[in-house]
């Protein structure tokens, strides 16, 4: 089994805080100021390539997130204030990835189909934990770095594969936090990613928004870290319709490790224990209970995107541990083949829409 997590924000991690993906996360720990304060802002490091290698986690959709300035989430290293600042902040934590790539031979960049070839081969029978290597699938939250659509050409010259227009509102599309519709821009952004089949993130876009896109985006699509509004009711969660649309296009929605994001009423006050794996599972059946099979559903953890071990369910620590998800899903009936579809089979075949040979 090969785990793919579709949305984990490596680069802004080490823009913000100097966390290196190359160090395990208990040794990220013990190096961090674990004040109340930085808690606060960011949690207990959770991720970490050795830990990822440790839990198979054989792909990742690793983030370029660069936040507007005056929101919560800004921190002084990563914040903008126009798409100038956010281009520079993109390059720079693109830069990182290809830094990551160029120094550690455990990484490989996904830019083509031969790349993610290679990963996979080391992840083959007989292969031993010193043989794998994390495949790095480039995914930009908020598309606020890219000064304008036709800029797609240089940012996918350069290893971006998808995209998610919104975080909070962009020049491109209303946000769950800021509902709106796409704008001119963004329906011309959504034309030049067509062009390019590039994967089209519908997280965190507002319902109007990621409805119009449904309708008119002719390349393929996921909601990388969204939970259904079922269980969350807020405008950040999906909702059923945008659920089965996605399903009907042969989407994937990534399930959140977030205990926020899984349990009403859970607050950061609460303890990690009152929200478990079983919780998190209950979240990965209704969209297959929706959807009516296992294939469109799989991990999208958001795991250190401004929450740690602290704020996930009490069976995860790190990265290391999310094998214990496939452990839960045979538990709760589910057969070999759906559990190698929601691990990670189903994110695998949206890769490969998107990688040219």
């Amino acid at each position: 089994m090969i785990i793919v997590d579709a949305h984990q924000d490596i680069a802004s991690n080490w823009l913000e805080e100097r966390r290196d993906y190359r160090n395990p996360a208990l040794k990220t720990r013990h190096m961090e100021d674990n004040s109340n304060a930085a808690l606060e802002l960011r949690g207990y490091a959770s991720n970490g390539l050795p830990d990822a290698l440790i839990g198979r986690i054989g792909v990742v959709f690793g983030t370029i997130f660069a936040c507007p300035a005056g929101t919560a989430f800004a921190h002084p290293n990563n914040a903008y204030r126009d798409g100038a600042e956010a281009f520079q902040l993109g390059m720079t934590m693109l830069d990182y990835y290809h830094r990551l790539n160029d120094e550690d031979d455990r990484i490989i960049l996904l830019r083509e189909q031969k790349d993610l070839d290679e990963t996979l081969a080391t992840w083959a029978d007989g292969k031993t934990v010193g043989d794998h290597k994390v495949g790095i699938l480039i995914s930009m939250e908020g598309a606020e770095p890219i000064r304008e659509p036709r800029e797609i050409e240089l940012w996918y010259e350069r290893g971006l594969r998808a995209i998610g227009p919104a975080w909070d509102e962009t020049r491109y599309s209303g946000s769950a936090y800021t509902p709106g519709p796409l704008t001119d821009l963004g329906r011309e952004l959504l034309d030049v990613m067509a062009s390019y089949q590039m994967l089209l993130d519908l997280s965190h876009m507002s319902e109007k928004a990621s409805l119009e896109a449904l309708d008119r985006y002719a390349g393929p699509l996921i909601a990388s870290h969204s939970n259904p509004r079922r269980f969350i009711d807020r405008e950040r969660m999906l909702s059923d319709e945008q659920i089965m649309l996605l399903a009907e296009r042969d989407g994937v929605v990534g399930a959140v490790l977030f205990n926020l994001f899984i349990k009403k009423g859970w607050t950061r006050n609460d303890r990690k224990t009152d929200v478990t794996l079983a919780d998190y599972i209950a979240i990965i059946d209704y969209i297959c209970q929706l959807t009516g099979d296992s294939r469109h559903v799989g991990i999208g953890s958001d795991i250190d995107g401004g929450f740690g071990t602290e704020a996930m369910p009490a069976e995860i620590d790190t990265t290391s541990d999310f094998v214990k998800i496939a452990v839960a899903l045979h538990e709760r009936g589910y057969g070999e083949d759906d559990v190698q579809r929601i691990m990670g089979g189903n994110f695998l075949r949206k890769v490969r829409e998107v990688l040219p040979t």
